[in-house]
């Protein structure tokens, strides 16, 4: 089952995102939805503050997993950082890398998009 829903780019679709993800997979167990909704509210961070665009967080589920992804229409790459600890900001993909069993950057064929996923286990294996 795939679910889809396009932001823009605002602070308050960053809360707007995670109030969707918790929505959404409202029968998976806490600390599972909890774990997605973190990585969620820092990629659309990441979003609204690096790619100045509207953004899409769609979800993919099946039996065994979630996919989450997150494509904006801003320029770069993201690239993991490691900020010191008095920076204040940097470590978005650090906690999706730490929380998520699998992820990835990819762009769009055309080059125009780009999407960050992630991918978690819905049950303990």
């Amino acid at each position: 089952m795939t679910d889809e829903r396009r932001f823009p780019n605002s602070a308050a679709a960053v809360t707007e995102a995670r109030r969707y993800t918790l929505r959404t997979l409202d029968d998976l167990p806490r600390a599972v939805a909890d774990a997605v909704a973190v990585m969620v509210s820092e990629l659309t961070t990441n979003s609204v503050r690096h790619a100045a665009t509207a953004f899409s967080v769609a979800i993919d589920r099946t039996a065994e997993s979630v996919r989450v992804s997150v494509t904006d229409a801003g320029p770069g790459q993201p690239t993991i950082r490691s900020p010191r600890p008095t920076q204040p900001t940097g470590r978005g993909l650090q906690i999706v890398r730490a929380l998520a069993d699998d992820w990835g950057i990819s762009r769009s064929a055309d080059g125009r998009r780009k999407t960050v996923w992630f991918t978690v286990a819905t049950a303990p294996r």
